[in-house]
């Protein structure tokens, strides 16, 4: 498989090491789009990897060019990598065990964890964006442990590893329906499945267009995505939800509250709460 190598470099007024790290966090969360699917920091650099045949540039260029972090600019530089699986040294490794409180906890196949009592979820360790340990999936994950699922019907668009879907499974969903328009994340989202005893989940390879597709309304909607996918998308998502149903969305900065909360408004919807982690937010509205 032949991949490029993209390094990231951020320039700006007296960037300090917390402002550089979270614009690594948010070229890693957007860069998805563009074809990248894994990421290592070398020194003060972010390099990213992208197949060949899916990298976009054009996509790439318009998302770094609209960054949404006050005062930073984002450039890059693009060469063919040696032809090796990038994300090698992540799945060797794998990620220590990630609790939300103390009513669950996130794992992979290659820690020992005690999870009695908790909701288990867990995660075959293959790329780190999914696996709980960015604080919009943790965001995600605490706002499905305090919600009523049980017998509801869940959407989670943009499902990466899954873990969303099995969080609301496990916490008494009656279906799942998730989809992505990355086939690894499709393939992956049902091996995590798997791993986790879950079959009342169905997973779609698309972006927002296979909506047309589904019969019946949602309860739930789950879209952690990138603020500008959001915005496109929400009125597809309204769409397919039910009547007192809730759309709870993540992966965006303060910064994006005011403009997605607006447009969620704008569709006919009321506002329920907000919370963060660090610099990402979460907001969650009803039908």
């Amino acid at each position: 498989m032949k991949y490029f190598a993209a390094r990231f470099h951020l320039d700006g007024e007296s960037l300090s090491a917390e402002t550089r790290q979270m614009g690594h966090d948010l070229i890693a969360a957007l860069a998805a789009e563009a074809g990248f699917e894994s990421f290592e920091e070398e020194a003060e650099q972010l390099v990213g990897y992208a197949r060949t045949d899916l990298f976009d540039e054009a996509i790439l260029a318009s998302i770094l060019g609209d960054f949404p972090l006050p005062g930073v600019k984002v450039s890059y530089e693009i060469a063919e990598a040696e032809d090796k699986d990038w994300n090698a040294k992540w799945e060797e490794a794998g990620f220590e065990p990630i609790m939300i409180g103390d009513r669950c906890v996130i794992h992979d196949t290659k820690h020992e964890v005690e999870t009695m009592g908790k909701t288990d979820i867990l995660i075959d360790a293959r790329m780190a964006f999914g696996t709980g340990t960015h604080e919009t999936t943790r965001l995600m994950v605490g706002e499905l442990l305090d919600a009523n699922l049980t017998g509801k019907r869940v959407l989670d668009c943009g499902c990466g590893t899954g873990i969303l879907s099995i969080a609301a499974a496990k916490c008494g969903a009656a279906s799942v329906v998730a989809y992505d328009i990355d086939e690894w994340s499709v393939e992956n989202t049902r091996h995590n499945a798997r791993l986790n005893h879950v079959d009342q989940i169905e997973v779609k390879l698309g972006n927002v267009r296979v909506l047309k597709e589904m019969k019946g309304d949602f309860d739930f909607i789950l879209a952690n995505i990138n603020r500008n996918i959001l915005l496109s998308d929400m009125a597809s998502m309204c769409a397919v939800l039910a009547p007192g149903g809730h759309l709870i969305i993540s992966g965006f900065y303060e910064d994006d509250v005011a403009v997605l909360r607006k447009r969620a408004e704008e569709l006919g919807l009321r506002f329920h709460k907000g919370s963060s982690s660090g610099a990402w937010n979460m907001l969650s509205f009803c039908s």
